[in-house]
């Protein structure tokens, strides 16, 4: 019988792809444990229950992750930073609150914001224009809102962004606990920098990491963090977002990634920190000088960030994502001197240094909203063609990247402006189409070959 999924990983494996992409074992180092078929339990009432009364085995696996990263309480999680995200904007939120939210949030949080029925105020980036990304959310930005909004008792940030630039986590916490608020980071992309000797998350009141992302663990799995709140609240909130029969497999794959970091990937990790420097001098490249960045995280500046994508892949060497002028490498302890020389050999061969960077424009302003998030992601919807959809309210978010932040999130109505940006950067094409809330009346276009809500994680 044809197993169509199996058989073409198998393939694909087969041809030992360079990867620089996630999960961050690359196929390289081991990630599954030993024995895995084995392993593979359910709730016996000797194995532990992830969401039950402390004292087993997973709670001592979770303590040590806890007490490694300087935080109170850990709880792995089986679903992703996905299920992290609403965990924590659940617990801390609650339902039907108001929470600052960074503007360039993983789509995640925006489902939140339908789940918890939650109104948000936006925190925006200012714009780095030789850069062509977004940068940090700067304090004095989240000191507004707050100041503005006293109703808000929650912020919630992304750091490091996808491009690898951090934000002044321990300052912004300073602001929010000033006004009694708490601060929440989404640091899917992060989970490598504490072993680096980062230390910004620990000022936070919760920290969702995909440790799946950036070290050798299985995918799907992910760990939240938090300071002031008990095992007994993260167990009763988690429960309330992740199966009820989650997978020991990617438990333990947790287990052991903490050991082996611990053991020889730290050591592995700023081997491959310092090949990241040296690749960042070869080539045009965004660096530590502005901001803050991700000291593992490549992002090369180029005239096609697709192009330059595509031309990877037929040499089967494969990138995180691209955008118009970058391309975006995750360079893990998986990646030795050998492996990033022959990226860097194969950057050279396409002319990359020789190339000037496309430069991308800001977003425009933000729409004006029409409905609540919830509202918008729970009503009836049609297809639209972008181009034809000026005037409508967007049933989801429309977040292509550059910059990776929402254009239009969902609730908010499309303008002309937005649909000439999304055309100036590549995605307002003649057969782009979005989904857009339908009241009953209109009649539209139901092509749905390509959609824009593009956001990777």
């Amino acid at each position: 019988m044809p197993t169509p999924l199996y058989d073409s990983l198998k393939r694909l494996a087969a041809e030992n792809p360079l990867r620089f992409d996630m999960p961050g074992h690359h196929g390289v180092l081991q990630a599954a444990p030993l024995g895995a078929l084995a392993l593979d339990f359910t709730e016996t009432g000797y194995t532990g229950d992830l969401f039950g009364p402390g004292g087993d085995a997973i709670e001592a696996a979770e303590q040590m992750w806890a007490a490694r990263f300087g935080f109170d309480s850990c709880l792995f999680l089986t679903g992703g930073s996905t299920q992290g995200v609403h965990t924590g904007l659940a617990l801390l939120a609650g339902a039907g609150g108001a929470v600052a939210l960074d503007r360039g949030s993983h789509r995640s949080a925006y489902h939140a914001l339908a789940l918890l029925d939650l109104t948000p105020h936006y925190l925006l980036r200012p714009w780095l224009d030789q850069e062509g990304v977004t940068g940090p959310i700067q304090p004095e930005t989240v000191e507004k809102i707050l100041a503005r909004r006293p109703e808000v008792k929650t912020v919630c940030i992304t750091s490091p962004t996808y491009y690898g630039i951090l934000s002044d986590l321990p300052v912004i916490a300073q602001v929010c606990h000033a006004h009694g608020a708490r601060l929440m980071v989404d640091g899917a992309h992060g989970a490598h920098l504490p072993f680096l000797g980062y230390e910004g998350y620990r000022a936070a009141d919760v920290v969702v990491m995909s440790a799946h992302k950036t070290l050798p663990a299985l995918g799907q799995s992910a760990l939240l963090f938090a300071n002031g709140l008990t095992m007994a609240e993260l167990r009763r909130m988690g429960s309330l977002y992740g199966s009820s029969s989650p997978s020991y497999l990617l438990m333990a794959g947790l287990d052991v990634a903490r050991d082996y970091m611990e053991r020889e990937g730290t050591q592995r990790y700023e081997e491959t920190v310092r090949q990241v420097a040296r690749l960042r001098r070869r080539f045009p490249a965004l660096g530590p000088g502005k901001v803050e960045l991700d000291p593992a995280r490549l992002t090369i500046q180029c005239a096609d960030g697709f192009a330059l994508a595509e031309a990877l892949r037929r040499r089967n060497i494969f990138p995180e994502m691209a955008d118009r002028g970058h391309v975006v490498f995750l360079l893990t302890c998986a990646d030795g001197p050998g492996r990033l020389e022959m990226l860097a050999r194969a950057l050279e061969e396409l002319g990359v240094e020789g190339q000037p960077p496309a430069l991308c424009p800001p977003p425009p302003p933000l729409p004006e909203p029409a409905m609540s998030p919830r509202q918008a992601l729970f009503a009836p919807r049609r297809t639209l063609l972008l181009s034809r959809s000026e005037g409508q309210v967007s049933a989801g978010q429309i977040a292509p990247y550059p910059p990776g932040v929402p254009v239009v999130a969902p609730g908010e109505r499309l303008e002309k402006k937005h649909l000439v940006y999304l055309k100036e950067i590549g995605y307002n094409r003649s057969d782009t189409t979005i989904e857009v809330v339908y009241n009953g009346t209109e009649k539209g276009d139901h092509d749905e070959t390509d959609h824009c809500d593009c956001q990777p994680r």
